[in-house]
């Protein structure tokens, strides 16, 4: 785990940066300088792009996590292997904008009556969607030579200093809201762009046929990329589906606090998704190896490092989310149960770690299509009923209990067909420290009135009662490894 906690701790701190970027732009300036209706359109354009990207990818992107470690190494042109994975990508995107600009007024049809405005910008999802198509390949190929730092950078920050940007630019009335909107979709061309450039830098835009690979092969891999990618539907259909029903039953203002609620529960998953940016082609290799006791070891503590994290964090958030909702316009009070239920769902999505890399990468990965075909059926079932009753709560409440479900059904499998599991001992007292921290908070938040005393209150409780007894008694060495690594950088950085 030496070279993964170097790296990962590296892209979490880049993470986190961006994260703070984000909640400056989407928690602060999106708030101030937009409306709530302008914040679910420029949002709703986003999300649907990110779908479309996520559809035209076309499963390439689990081409090269599964096949790459065949391929490198065997030439300069890795026998041609990028030509391949552009291929797939490239009918993926011409595909989908046929279809995306084909069925445009039955999707036209479906938002005009509650969502009118989204219908006029519909096209301008295409650069959304293409670009970020093309940026998912780049990024994995690149993760593949473990080379993760600039896609990070350029994506988590670079892409949010744009928007930062053109939020100032539109504030001063310099650029009109249309060219606002219009701007934020071609920004993102550029990460994919600088990728591209990198690679033509490192030399490693090498094309070619793929040499001394049988036709037995490359049906293995197509079927693979395939099966994968229908099997990936499931956490696009998570983290759409609400997104475009709301859209569809209530409107953009509804669009505008549920986004902006998924966004401001994205910072409970940058350590595990920092860890798995790292760890997944880990677990590609130990099946070429064969060694299953790394890659139980490796999910262990994946799994220990990303609860002491999450749960962390979800208690800092949540025993203070009176106060941090107390920022926020009226309209968004509602969002409070919107953040909970969210949360919940993405807290036990990172408690279960890299049971879906294992399942993908593994010689099961076919029996994933069953699982995922079964959450989209109850997403879409779930939200069709609570979206109506409940609401943007409706929505988060079948979010939070479709990842639930999902996980533990492929944990199970993972369990049964491989004798893998995430759970150790001493993940035990870590889970019994947090829910007494969160009992505690709730109590003793009932005998101070001041706000920010509260808030100052909780901060130091969950300091004092959850991360140091983890630290003092060594509770996950993995984290406290995390911790001396990271202030050693830190320190090593301050000196320059």
């Amino acid at each position: 785990m030496g070279f993964v906690q170097k790296d990962s701790l590296r892209t979490m701190l880049i993470s986190y940066f961006g994260i703070g970027l984000g909640y400056l732009n989407k928690g602060i300036l999106f708030l101030l300088i937009l409306s709530t209706e302008e914040i679910g359109l420029i949002n709703l354009i986003i999300g649907v792009g990110i779908l479309f990207g996520r559809l035209a990818n076309l499963g390439s992107v689990f081409t090269i996590l599964r096949f790459f470690p065949f391929f490198q190494g065997s030439g300069r042109s890795n026998d041609g292997f990028l030509t391949f994975v552009m291929s797939i990508l490239g009918f993926g995107i011409t595909l989908f904008s046929f279809l995306f600009v084909f069925f445009r007024p039955e999707i036209a049809c479906w938002y005009q009556e509650n969502s009118a405005l989204f219908v006029d910008y519909y096209l301008w999802v295409l650069p959304v969607g293409i670009s970020y198509a093309v940026y998912l390949s780049l990024e994995m190929y690149l993760r593949s030579f473990q080379k993760n730092i600039l896609s990070v950078l350029v994506f988590d920050i670079g892409l949010r200093l744009l928007v930062l940007l053109s939020l100032i630019l539109f504030w001063k009335n310099i650029i009109s809201f249309e060219l606002f909107v219009l701007a934020n979709c071609l920004f993102y061309v550029i990460p994919s762009l600088c990728l591209l450039i990198y690679m033509y830098y490192l030399r490693m835009l090498k094309f070619g046929p793929l040499h001394r690979v049988s036709k037995k092969f490359k049906s293995i891999m197509y079927n693979y990329s395939l099966t994968n990618y229908l099997n990936s539907l499931g956490n696009v259909v998570v983290n759409s589906l609400d997104i475009l029903m709301i859209a569809q039953f209530i409107g953009l203002k509804a669009t505008g606090v549920y986004t902006t609620i998924v966004f401001l529960t994205s910072a409970l998953k940058v350590p595990y998704n920092a860890l798995l940016r790292i760890s997944t082609p880990l677990v590609s290799q130990y099946w070429k190896s064969k060694d299953m006791a790394a890659m139980e070891e490796l999910y262990k503590k994946v799994s220990s490092v990303s609860l002491v994290i999450g749960l962390g964090s979800f208690l800092l958030l949540w025993l203070n989310i009176d106060f941090l909702f107390s920022f926020l316009k009226s309209e968004f009070q509602e969002g409070i149960w919107v953040f909970f239920f969210l949360m919940m769902g993405r807290l036990l999505d990172m408690y279960f770690g890299l049971n879906g890399a294992i399942f993908t990468t593994s010689k099961k990965y076919k029996y994933d299509l069953i699982f995922t075909l079964s959450l989209i059926v109850m997403v879409f079932l779930l939200n069709w009923y609570l979206i109506p009753i409940y609401g943007i709560i409706g929505a988060a409440i079948s979010t939070g209990l479709a990842l639930v479900l999902y996980n533990l059904s492929r944990l199970i499998f993972v369990l049964l067909a491989y004798d893998l599991n995430p759970f150790n001992l001493k993940q035990i007292p870590i889970i019994g420290l947090g829910i007494l921290v969160l009992f505690l908070g709730d109590v003793f938040s009932t005998f101070i009135d001041h706000s920010l005393l509260q808030c100052v209150f909780q901060l130091a409780l969950v300091g004092l009662l959850f991360f140091l007894p983890i630290y003092v008694f060594n509770l996950e060495p993995e984290s406290k490894s995390y911790f001396h690594n990271g202030w050693k950088y830190l320190k090593s950085k301050s000196k320059v």
